[in-house]
């Protein structure tokens, strides 16, 4: 469980520092990577943690999918409630297409 909490915490500084700054375009390129840099490296004191803590109990192919599913719930919460985005019918078909790839990395054949 703390892999989930730990990649969650992670994916929401990534996303602040990612697309965050899209509601400040009048403020310079600079200094929006600057304060991006310092927000990803806030998302790396929690990524590196979850995968190490989390290698073992999965394989790296299971801790990337974990990680691009809490990614997707995460970007779409701060995309739709914080950039006012819409959540159309074709990027929920994408997402359950990423869902399906989720149950064959999963599964135990």
């Amino acid at each position: 469980m703390w892999t989930i909490i730990l990649l969650t915490i992670s994916n929401i500084f990534m996303t602040i520092a990612w697309y965050g700054h899209l509601k400040f375009i009048d403020v310079s390129l600079w200094k929006v990577v600057l304060i991006s840099w310092v927000i990803a490296f806030a998302e790396y004191c929690f990524q590196v943690p979850a995968n190490r803590v989390g290698y073992g109990q999965f394989n790296v192919f299971e801790l990337k999918t974990i990680q691009e599913i809490i990614s997707l719930v995460v970007f779409s919460a701060f995309a739709i409630l914080y950039l006012n985005e819409s959540l159309k019918w074709n990027y929920i078909v994408g997402f359950v297409f990423i869902v399906l790839a989720v149950f064959f990395i999963f599964k135990k054949w």
